[in-house]
């Protein structure tokens, strides 16, 4: 038990430590915000408080220090300066150490420790120890002086506390909180012994007392909430300013049995589920849409009313069950995207640019799983961008640009998709640059014709780089390798766009998950596809005429919009027989809106994504695999790449006698099976 809520803590401190260090990063940016200096100081606080709670002494003994530092910040005590920024940021980064060396994943440097507290002794003077807190007696009087302010500022609050009963188990000593308060001021204290059960029902584990205190202090109300923010979720808190007394009144009293106004309602809001529960929930709920699939189609085969109702309904729940599962999974990118600020803050120090972070649509969601993978690519990008793109102060100011550059990392969704951009208004790529860099390495040839995005997709090949320098931050053509990698891992791909002078865009397209998706099932010859139901338009009939209309050409006529098509049986490379009448499914791409002709459209299905294996992890035009009600495996095709490659193996072989031709309609490259 006590090792459940040892890992609680540190999941909750390392969150804790995010919110640390982005509250630092947004004061290095404004360091008059008090706002920001008490976000920061209620983190370290509850890391103090909620790390001695479940014994990790070191942290929260090094954390009371740092503590101390912007206890004095908020009381105007210190003055926030880029030193400690920088302190407070190491100290972070060694309370990361610390939970990781407790968790039994590394060890962190004592010494290192030592090397901090005594820089942060050096800005604000001695520390005192925290002595512990004397018992709670019905009635009390704290031995501390209260702590009073210029002309005398302290004042009274009446604070009613009744813990939610499991507080112990919890691994929370509610007398620890109060021995906090008494750190504050002058306190009073009254148990409230009303909700203790008949002898014979109290289990010892639980807690049943309540108590209303009155606490004498100048400290302000955020001070004194700060110090139940670990419990406030599954408690009953009261503070309230208690008048001035009047001379007929004398001193304020404090009732034995106050029952307050509860902040929050009992119990918590929200549960902490682990992943490893939550992907075998997903896990289940796809081998239940597997299930159900073969039982809607054996119903369908008997033909029996009463079987076709209980499938409808199982099919209606699995949709319910599935989405709300997959809903589950779904987190924001707000967490992700922070994480960053802290490269481009330490990139900026090392290699001496002025540059700011901006974030735009961080509430958008992606799949847990597709998250877990994205902090790779994004620091690649982000480094690339930082050492590459942006010129230093002076070159910018040259160039009529302001000095402190500026990166947008933003999300936005896209259909099926999420659309994650990484923008810099720096130098931009140069094309010509890029081409030279490619002929020595001999990626093209020399005489070779590329567009322009062919030319930017060439920086994604392994082992490319424009830098002739090896620095600390890139030059060894890894970064954007990896990048691409990692994308296409997650069945993504990337786009380049740049103007030279004026900046770099690079765009990840990802899926929005890879458990579960909604797919149209269509059959060609005696094998089966899936293609996304979110990038599928409409389904229209090719007939001969139509084939013969366009005298050997793949394209139709879709109501007076000419639409290339593929065939899926040719690009396959399958045997079979062209039936007289064939169907063209719609599908929107990047490219523009292609077709992909069938034999059969056979109707919507609730796809569950399978992996293709290490053998298979270099087809890119199939996303992975399902399994159909009969115990068939269908291919999920993924429109999106399966164009792009088409358009790819054109371009290269522009001359050759293959099966693949290419026309230029207005700006954009069209192309077609022929």
């Amino acid at each position: 038990m006590i090792d459940k809520y040892k890992q609680a803590f540190q999941e909750e401190a390392r969150e804790l430590l995010a919110e640390l260090e982005s509250a630092l990063l947004e004061l290095d940016q404004n360091r008059a915000d008090l706002e920001v200096v008490g976000r920061a100081f209620r983190a370290l606080h509850t890391i103090k408080g909620s790390g001695a709670m479940f014994g990790f002494d070191d942290i929260a003994g090094f954390a009371h220090h740092l503590e101390t530092a912007f206890d004095q910040l908020r009381n105007g005590e210190l003055a926030v300066t880029a030193d400690l920024i920088r302190l407070a940021l190491a100290a972070g980064d060694q309370i990361k150490s610390m939970l990781e060396e407790a968790a039994g994943r590394g060890e962190a440097d004592p010494g290192r420790s030592s090397e901090i507290l005594r820089a942060v002794r050096d800005l604000t003077g001695p520390v005192e120890s925290q002595a512990a807190p004397a018992p709670v007696a019905t009635m009390q009087s704290g031995g501390v002086d209260p702590k009073m302010g210029e002309g005398g500022g302290a004042r009274d609050w009446h604070i009613h506390f009744r813990p939610g009963v499991d507080v112990v188990i919890n691994g929370t000593n509610p007398l620890l909180l109060v021995g906090e308060l008494r750190g504050l001021g002058e306190l009073r204290v009254a148990a409230d012994t009303a909700g203790i059960p008949p002898l014979g029902e109290i289990e010892p584990e639980r807690c049943y007392l309540a108590w209303d205190m009155l606490l004498t202090t100048v400290a302000p109300m955020e001070a004194i909430r700060d110090i139940f923010i670990f419990v406030e979720d599954t408690s009953e808190l009261t503070i309230e300013p208690v008048p001035a007394p009047t001379a007929a009144s004398g001193a304020p009293a404090i009732s034995a049995a106050k029952p307050g106004i509860p902040v929050t309602a009992q119990g918590a809001g929200s549960i902490r589920v682990s992943a490893e529960k939550l992907d075998q929930l997903v896990n289940l709920v796809g081998e239940l849409v597997t299930v159900q699939a073969r039982l809607s189609e054996a119903s369908a085969r008997s033909n029996d009313p009463e079987m076709l109702d209980v499938a409808e309904t199982v099919e209606r729940l699995t949709a319910e069950l599935r989405d709300n599962s997959m809903s589950i999974r779904m987190l924001p990118l707000r967490a992700t995207f922070e994480r960053f600020r802290r490269l481009v803050h330490d990139l900026g120090i090392e290699l001496n640019k002025d540059v700011e972070l901006a974030i735009a649509g961080a509430d958008t969601e992606l799949d847990k799983t597709v998250i877990d993978q994205l902090n790779d690519p994004l620091v690649h990008l982000i480094r690339n961008s930082m050492d590459h793109g942006i010129e230093g102060p002076e070159a910018r100011r040259a160039a009529g640009k302001q000095s402190r550059a500026r990166i947008q990392l933003s999300a936005q969704h896209s259909g099926a998709n999420v659309l994650i951009r990484v923008t810099d208004d720096g130098r931009g790529l140069d094309v010509e640059a890029v081409r030279v860099r490619a002929i020595e390495r001999g990626l093209i040839d020399a005489t070779a014709r590329l567009s322009e995005a062919e030319i930017f997709s060439l920086i994604l090949t392994p082992g490319f780089s424009t830098a002739r320098e090896i620095t600390d931050v890139s030059g060894r053509g890894v970064g954007m390798d990896v990048v691409r990698r990692n994308v296409e891992a997650l069945h993504g791909s990337i786009e380049i766009a740049s103007q030279p002078g004026t900046g770099l865009t690079v765009t990840l397209r990802l899926p929005l998950t890879l458990a579960i998706i909604d797919g149209l099932l269509v059959r060609v010859g005696q094998a089966h596809f899936v293609l996304p139901l979110a990038n599928s338009l409409e389904c229209v009939e090719l007939t001969p005429q139509d084939i013969a209309d366009a005298h050997g050409n793949h394209i139709a006529n879709v109501r007076g919009e000419i639409i290339p098509y593929i065939r899926l049986s040719e690009y396959f490379q399958m045997e079979t027989a062209r039936g007289e009448r064939e169907q063209i499914m719609v599908v929107e791409t990047d490219y523009g809106r292609y077709g992909f002709v069938v034999d059969q459209v056979l109707g919507d299905h609730q796809t569950v994504i399978k992996n293709l294996g290490k053998a298979y992890r270099n087809v890119q035009v199939v996303s992975g695999a399902t399994i159909l009600g009969n115990g068939a495996v269908a291919l999920i095709v993924d429109p999106h790449r399966l164009v792009q490659n088409v358009i790819q193996t054109v371009s290269q072989d522009r001359h050759s006698q293959n099966k693949y031709s290419h026309y230029s309609k207005g700006k954009q490259n069209i192309c077609y099976a022929k």
